[in-house]
């Protein structure tokens, strides 16, 4: 779920808007999250994140089907505001951080929606299975910083089965779709 989020969070940096020319970009993990929000039992949302992840971006506005990206998450940085819980999502019936350490989202493509959004496409590996995965992207801004550099934020979103990643404890009909909320912003290297 955590490098879910983190490609969630490069593909919108990819795609937005503004840029000057091809550009390079590193993740500001400072200033980027990779959240998650599953429905508990039907009743409530239990939101998380993943705590430590890191990738890179490049975005050329002439030329937005040339951007890519990659992130890297690592797993066992989940975290859901309990001890517990988190200890059971690092474990077998979960994410099996000890087994798969990374989740990674690799760009394959970006199709340009117009007006700062767009659809982030690319492979995500989590759970030791990789699948195609589409990221709804949206340009939050770009320009200057305080400190002479250029940075550049997105926010994306998607859902993914967790049986498509062969997680299949029974957390009830409500329960079988993970969503991530990626909020990312690159500073220009």
């Amino acid at each position: 779920m955590k490098k879910l989020f983190i490609t969630a969070v490069i593909a919108s940096s990819l795609f937005c808007a503004n840029s000057v020319s091809a550009d390079d970009y590193t993740i500001d993990t400072a200033h980027t999250s990779i959240q998650f929000k599953i429905a508990h039992l039907g009743y409530s949302w239990l939101y998380g994140r993943f705590n430590t992840f890191d990738g890179e971006f490049s975005y050329d506005e002439k030329n937005p089907a040339a951007a890519k990206v990659s992130v890297s998450i690592d797993t066992a940085s989940v975290y859901s505001n309990h001890a517990e819980r988190d200890k059971h999502l690092r474990g077998d019936d979960f994410l099996d951080v000890k087994k798969y350490p990374q989740a990674t989202f690799v760009s394959t493509g970006f199709t340009d929606n117009g007006s700062g959004t767009g659809i982030l496409q690319g492979n995500f590996t989590l759970h030791g299975v990789t699948k195609p995965l589409s990221i709804d992207v949206k340009q939050v801004g770009a320009g200057k910083d305080p400190w002479g550099g250029y940075r550049r934020g997105f926010e994306g979103t998607t859902r993914l089965a967790l049986k498509d990643y062969d997680i299949d404890f029974d957390l009830g009909p409500a329960s079988t779709e993970v969503e991530l909320i990626i909020n990312v912003e690159g500073i220009r290297k």
